[in-house]
């Protein structure tokens, strides 16, 4: 059946057919192609000498990942199975690689349909940059590093949560502290929050730092607090990850049949 064949293809993995294959590698091919091209159009040098290269290899690209959309589309009924084929469009449509697959086309239609101001198309077409995304339907290192922030969210968002109300404390302190000694550095908490989120994260751009004795007490303080705080969520996902990596290298080691361990 025709459908089954096209959804083989567009499936990743190996189905039996080197063609399946050989479409999983000429889409991560196209997907790294468009990130290189959106950085190489960044300088004026290239996109003035070689822009019409630049714009055939983008209109081919759109063609192939549209293509693709269409096939996904019309096999979403047995990749996102529903009650009617209409609820299996829009469940492929919404659903996380829908909605990455039609970002990665929808920067080149839009123009067509919409008039838009130049300054909006430049951040538009900076969307392509989400072509990236696609590549994580081929690499199961981006889906790994996905499940355990997936699994770990609670312990992430209590730190998130931690790290907010540290820099949210410091942000007060250091405008009560330096607010009227330095009305142009400090002016408002939000401008505090600046300061405090490159003190936290260690990171000390020098644009704006306190003068003041308890300014520079706090400025301390809240440095040595980011070090643990920084520190939380990375060893959270570090330690999270090497126990999936573990796990997953013991699943490979079992017999998919029986479950035994193959020696």
């Amino acid at each position: 059946m025709l459908k089954e064949k096209v959804y083989h293809l567009v499936e990743r993995g190996s189905h039996g057919s080197k063609i399946n294959l050989y479409f999983d590698y000429a889409i991560m091919f196209l997907i790294i192609a468009n990130v290189i091209i959106v950085i190489l159009e960044s300088f004026n040098s290239i996109y003035s000498r070689f822009g019409s290269y630049l714009i055939a290899f983008e209109i081919f690209s759109v063609i192939v990942f549209s293509i693709e959309y269409l096939m996904r589309l019309w096999v979403s009924d047995i990749t996102h199975p529903a009650p009617t084929k209409t609820k299996s469009f829009f469940k492929f449509i919404f659903s996380f690689y829908g909605i990455i697959d039609l970002l990665a086309i929808l920067p080149f239609y839009l123009p067509f349909v919409v008039k838009i101001d130049l300054k909006f198309l430049r951040i538009l077409r900076l969307m392509r940059f989400f072509r990236i995304f696609k590549f994580n339907r081929y690499n199961s290192s981006l889906n790994l590093i996905w499940q355990v922030i997936k699994e770990k969210r609670t312990e992430l968002g209590i730190t998130g949560f931690l790290t907010f109300l540290v820099l949210l404390i410091a942000s007060f302190l250091m405008y009560y502290i330096e607010g009227d000694v330095q009305p142009e550095q400090f002016p408002n908490i939000l401008a505090c929050l600046w300061w405090a989120v490159a003190t936290l994260t260690t990171v000390g751009y020098g644009d704006v730092y306190p003068i003041t004795g308890l300014g520079k007490v706090v400025s301390g303080t809240i440095a040595l607090l980011g070090i643990g705080v920084v520190a939380l969520p990375t060893g959270i996902i570090g330690s999270a990850f090497m126990e999936k990596v573990s796990q997953k290298n013991k699943q490979a080691k079992q017999c998919p049949h029986c479950g035994k361990q193959i020696h």
